[in-house]
């Protein structure tokens, strides 16, 4: 993600680096990889006709969510109205709209509910758990980086040695193990991938309970 992105409360520094529009021929089959699983698990389910993006940055996962369900209203948030701006000026077809992910879970209900790489960048991961769980009618769909993985490939292509390869902005960091540990405090989880060097999880929210 660019640097200009915002996910949490308090600002951070991002990764510079722009892996959806890079023309490196490794990033790029990395990331056919990422879209690759993130379509296989939307193929579990039946298609949505709303769907929300949190966290979306300049909004290409939410385009490609657009392209996907084509009849759906399809809407990306992020707390940046510059990022957002940028994304309404690439994107034509979705809308965007300037809102907190720990907001999200007074937007709803939403049919899917989608957040790419935001975990690891949020202070409080529960709280926006539970705002993604309230959002959400029909599924939640996660993705963030897999550590170590992400670090150790980021020493081996030389870059953020003096962090040991901690991507600047990253204040969270999740295994298989502990992110699916975590989802499940509010999520039935439905599908996994692991498309190198990430972890997606579909899921669908607990059943709520009536008083």
């Amino acid at each position: 993600m660019r640097a200009a992105r915002v996910l949490d409360e308090e600002p951070r520094a991002g990764n510079v680096f722009d892996k959806y529009g890079s023309r490196n021929p490794i990033v790029r089959g990395l990331m056919a990889g990422f879209y690759r699983g993130l379509f296989e698990l939307l193929g579990q389910i039946p298609p949505p006709h709303t769907v929300l993006e949190v966290g979306c940055g300049e909004g290409q996962v939410t385009a490609k969510l657009a392209q996907r369900f084509p009849s759906a209203r399809v809407v990306g948030t992020d707390r940046s109205a510059t990022i957002l701006a940028k994304a309404r000026e690439f994107h034509r077809g979705p809308e965007f709209r300037v809102m907190s992910v720990y907001d999200a879970g007074g937007s709803g209900p939403w049919e899917l509910v989608v957040a790419c790489e935001v975990l690891e960048h949020l202070a409080e991961p529960a709280r926006a758990l539970d705002a993604l769980y309230r959002a959400a009618a029909g599924h939640v769909l996660v993705s963030v980086p897999r550590e170590p993985l992400w670090r150790v490939l980021n020493v081996l292509r030389g870059r953020y040695w003096p962090a040991l390869g901690n991507t600047p902005g990253h204040v969270q960091h999740w295994s298989r193990a502990t992110l699916i540990a975590f989802l499940r405090e509010r999520l039935d989880i439905v599908g996994i991938r692991m498309p190198v060097p990430w972890i997606q999880v579909l899921g669908r929210p607990h059943r709520r309970r009536t008083p």
